[in-house]
């Protein structure tokens, strides 16, 4: 009897609890919702919107709540005055449209503008629009929508131009075509390019495009590429969702641990000769020391040209990214000399997300990035002798990106992170001598910059700002002193509204000793005595991390709209990710399972102690690989994380494209990527765990969340489970909809409450059905 009464009990003590959790409303969303982006950008005030330099002038848009107007600033001349008759064009404007436009409050905030021509382009209302200043005449332009481009077109394929832009080359049937600008006639310039062997054709399994991979010398004349022998790989396939049969998309993808991945047959070409001299060396494995996926706008990474164009310097790097030969080729003969190797026991980066070598032929000298001493620094090398001749820069701090080789003055502009006091995260502007002598600081303020030189590098506009305090943005001259500052971010607008930047916090890794930073969102009404669920969301990197930027932003995705709705949310730098010491970055090297999931939990348990923290209702989520490190925390950590949403997960890395897996984690035969397998801890699932992922995702097969979902299956495991047919590696058009879904996820299975059926976010239902 005493046992039934207590049973009782407990049922009426479970009946209350629910009865006190009452159901989020419509409004409860519709509140969360106001912290997204399109509905906080608008109540942002950008003193300074960021500088775009026309020569060696700048020009900029000023916003305040009253009135925005773009200015043109000379720095020589000291002259600050508007780009253009504001007026004059709102009034030109409002009659071609016939609807009333003011000239403080112009329809646009970005345009392109010519200074030689003294006119601008700009996109507004669906439409396109040139504006001759001097001359006031406003046209439509019926042709493009004028935004900058990273390559020029031509009948839909996508052309490299030439330095002197007179000639733009581009990929036909497998080969190589240069086509006259003024002219528009077309020479072919190699014939022997077939299927999965052509000349620059952009293939890195992960990333596939029309686009011609090319680096054209300085004086036009020239290019570099390769021939991308791809015959022997295996396929990946994707199958289209339609009405009737489907169609099988079929592409080159090695993997880790095949024999065969891609290799390249370097060639030079000369456009005006149509000559083309292989290199005289074997094959190479890789495009780029940093990645097989180019990134500086289409152009051949890790190749870099003498003035004249008679010969480059280039860098060859092994499959397993722990050898880096660097060697000079003659553009003529293609015969190659061997400058200097370097091999380290994990793998080598010739900068952080940026190639930070340089070839200085005038005295034939180059700039290396190395991490030998557990930091990244450059250090000055002889190209004829292949011996070190100085360590340019040195110390618990690293570079980050090159910006500025000044040769004539044997100087060197350049980012660098963890010198200065406080978050090790925030990038400054530094110089030094070639001698590793004058280590100037030109960016002092506190807080994470973003330097732009004008063309003669005599001047530096400057913004920086931290994630909890707004952007200012200066213009300093080439020793760093402030002439002037532009303006300044005000978000008294947004905080009038309730809105509140993240706190930044500083917790211990998981080995006790480390620092590690991260963000922290809470709700912007914290009610006294409650205790809030938990929602971390990661990104493990290892080539990037949760908190991505580090500079402000009135807005980072929905982390503040998912905290309105009852939550603390926390991002996480977790060890093993970049921007730190070559070992910090190296501890997960040979076991990406790890995915930073110890020092996400010693980082929760730790924020516990200062914020409202329900330590017993702790979720996850992640895209990509923050989706296998979801998934991995569900099934590794299953009594401390709860629920989780895996989004676009790359579960079994050796179903990820070869170059990723190989840099990160080593050989196939060298790490244990069966043990990192997410399918193969899928059976330890105590939680709640959403599985989604796009069907025509041909960065992450879709095969990888297959595997996971079928070792569900096995273990009798209950999931939920959202597809996107039509949808590639990000959901596109459908991400409102997986916003909804994830949000509702987190209020049902961590909070235990009803939902609103169906919320829907703007954009969520706009799709055709």
């Amino acid at each position: 009897m005493k046992k039934q009464l207590l049973t009782i009990g407990a049922i009426l003590t479970v009946f209350t609890l629910k009865a006190q959790n009452k159901p989020l409303t419509e409004q409860d969303y519709a509140r969360a919702e106001q912290f997204l982006g399109y509905n906080i950008e608008t109540f942002v005030d950008e003193g300074a919107s960021r500088p775009v330099w026309a020569g060696n002038q700048f020009w900029y848009l000023s916003k305040t709540d009253k009135e925005s107007q773009f200015l043109l600033v000379n720095p020589a001349k000291k002259t600050k005055q508007p780009l253009f008759d504001h007026q004059q064009l709102a009034a030109a404007l409002s009659k071609a449209t016939n609807k009333t436009f003011e000239a403080n409050q112009l329809p646009f905030q970005t345009l392109v503008y010519d200074a030689g021509t003294l006119a601008i382009k700009f996109y507004t209302g669906g439409q396109s629009w040139d504006y001759d200043i001097k001359k006031n005449v406003l046209t439509e332009n019926k042709t493009a929508r004028p935004e900058p481009t990273r390559g020029r077109m031509a009948g839909g394929v996508p052309e490299s131009v030439s330095p002197d832009g007179k000639r733009a080359v581009f990929i036909k049937d497998w080969n190589l075509w240069v086509k006259d600008v003024a002219s528009k006639k077309e020479t072919q310039l190699t014939f022997d390019g077939v299927k999965d062997y052509g000349y620059a054709t952009d293939n890195a399994g992960w990333t596939n495009s029309a686009r011609a991979v090319v680096k054209w010398s300085p004086d036009s004349k020239k290019v570099v590429t390769y021939q991308q022998d791809e015959r022997h790989l295996k396929d990946m396939y994707l199958v289209t969702t339609n009405v009737g049969s489907p169609t099988l998309k079929a592409w080159k993808y090695p993997l880790p641990g095949d024999k065969e991945i891609a290799k390249l047959r370097r060639v030079v070409i000369d456009v005006e000769q149509a000559k083309v001299v292989s290199l005289q060396i074997p094959l190479d494995e890789h495009r780029s020391s940093l990645s097989d996926d180019i990134k500086d706008g289409g152009q051949l990474a890790d190749v870099d040209w003498n003035p004249d164009g008679s010969e480059f310097a280039f860098l060859s790097t092994s499959r397993d990214h722990k050898i880096s030969k660097l060697q000079i080729a003659n553009a003529t003969t293609g015969a190659v000399k061997e400058v200097f190797t370097e091999t380290v026991k994990t793998h080598f980066e010739s900068g952080v997300r940026s190639i930070n070598w340089r070839y200085l032929p005038k005295t034939n000298e180059i700039l290396w990035y190395s991490e030998r001493d557990n930091w990244g620094h450059l250090y000055l090398y002889d190209a004829k002798t292949g011996k070190v001749k100085n360590q340019i820069t040195k110390g618990n701090w690293l570079v980050g990106q090159l910006l500025k080789v000044d040769e004539k003055n044997r100087q060197i502009y350049f980012t660098g992170y963890g010198r200065e006091e406080g978050n090790p995260y925030f990038s400054y502007l530094y110089k030094i001598g070639f001698d590793g002598k004058g280590l100037t600081l030109l960016t002092p303020d506190l807080g994470n910059h973003q330097t732009s030189f004008s063309p003669d590098f005599n001047y530096i506009v400057d913004v920086y700002s931290q994630p909890n305090v707004p952007s200012v943005t200066v213009l300093r001259d080439s020793k760093g002193k402030k002439i002037e500052e532009l303006g300044r971010t005000d978000v008294s607008r947004l905080q009038a509204k309730g809105w509140k930047a993240p706190d930044v916090v500083k917790v211990l890794a998981a080995d006790g000793k480390t620092d590690i930073y991260g963000l922290v969102f809470t709700p912007t009404k914290i009610e006294a005595g409650k205790k809030y669920p938990v929602v971390d969301y990661i990104y493990p990197g290892p080539q990037g991390g949760s908190v991505g930027s580090w500079s402000f932003m009135a807005t980072r995705g929905d982390h503040q709209a998912l905290a309105e709705l009852g939550f603390i949310v926390v991002l996480i730098e977790g060890t093993s990710n970049p921007m730190r010491s070559k070992s910090y970055h190296d501890m997960n090297y040979g076991n990406m399972g790890e995915n930073t999931l110890p020092d996400q939990i010693t980082a929760i348990k730790q924020l516990a102690e200062k914020y409202p923290i329900d330590i017993n209702k702790v979720g996850i989520w992640g895209h990509s690989g923050g989706g296998f490190a979801t998934a991995a925390a569900l099934f590794r950590y299953p009594d401390f994380f709860k629920v989780g949403v895996s989004q676009a997960g790359n579960h079994d890395n050796r179903n990820y494209e070869d170059d990723w897996g190989e840099r990160y984690n080593g050989l196939l035969e060298n790490s244990d990527y069966e043990a990192q397998a997410n399918q193969n801890h899928a059976k330890n699932l105590k939680g709640k765990l959403m599985l989604a992922h796009g069907m025509m995702d041909n960065n992450v097969p879709p095969y990888n969340v297959y595997l996971v979902i079928d070792a569900l299956n096995k273990a009798n495991k209950d999931y939920d489970l959202v597809l996107f047919p039509h949808s590639g590696h990000g959901f596109g058009a459908y991400n409102p909809y997986m916003m909804r879904r994830r949000w509702d996820y987190f209020v049902k299975h961590l909070q235990g409450v009803e939902t609103p059926k169906e919320y829907n976010l703007r954009g969520a239902n706009q799709l055709e059905r």
